[in-house]
């Protein structure tokens, strides 16, 4: 079942010069009835009915909150957020490798959730709670697909990459501890 309604708002513009005047808008009520939730979802838009429906507005506003939350998970989980470069070409690279850490974490997702036991405790599954769990054990996930390709994580492994990764690519800059060290 859906509801649909003009109403109107009315509301204080912004101070100009001093003033502030009352104002209003005619904008669309939209409610749509959502038989999971067993309540209704209650929407405000400016989109008129002939160019959306109200089961298309439910629609809409479901996707742009999902592309919210996934923006929310790049940067929150992934580390989209910290981009301490100017360099394109490195920008380019990490947001490339968040969004395919991101659609190996969604794979991932789809089978825990496909092979739960308990069916009915599927919602408790949440998106940004798998994130979370996700990036905590990536390491190990990492450990797994190492040894699928043949490569042992030993001590040594890691220690390599710790070695070929701290090292500075700035090699001309200068270095404020460096005198402290000879």
């Amino acid at each position: 079942m859906t509801l649909c309604a003009p109403i109107v708002i009315k509301f204080k513009r912004r101070a100009y010069k001093g003033k502030q005047k009352q104002d209003e808008m005619i904008v669309r009520l939209v409610a749509v009835y959502n038989d999971e939730d067993e309540k209704y979802h209650i929407y405000i838009t400016n989109i008129q009915k002939d160019i959306l429906n109200a089961k298309d507005i439910a629609n809409l506003y479901g996707a742009r909150w999902d592309i919210e939350l996934l923006f929310k998970e790049l940067k929150s989980k992934y580390a989209l957020d910290v981009l301490e470069t100017k360099n394109v070409q490195v920008i380019e690279a990490l947001i490339w490798t968040a969004i395919l850490t991101l659609i190996v974490s969604r794979r991932i997702y789809s089978l825990v959730r496909n092979s739960i036991t308990y069916p009915e405790k599927m919602a408790r599954y949440t998106q940004l709670r798998w994130s979370t769990i996700f990036a905590e054990n990536a390491s190990d996930l990492l450990t797994v697909i190492l040894h699928r390709c043949g490569i042992q994580r030993t001590f040594e492994t890691i220690m390599s990459v710790y070695e070929s990764q701290a090292l500075d690519p700035h090699v001309n800059r200068e270095r404020f501890r460096d005198e402290w060290l000879e």
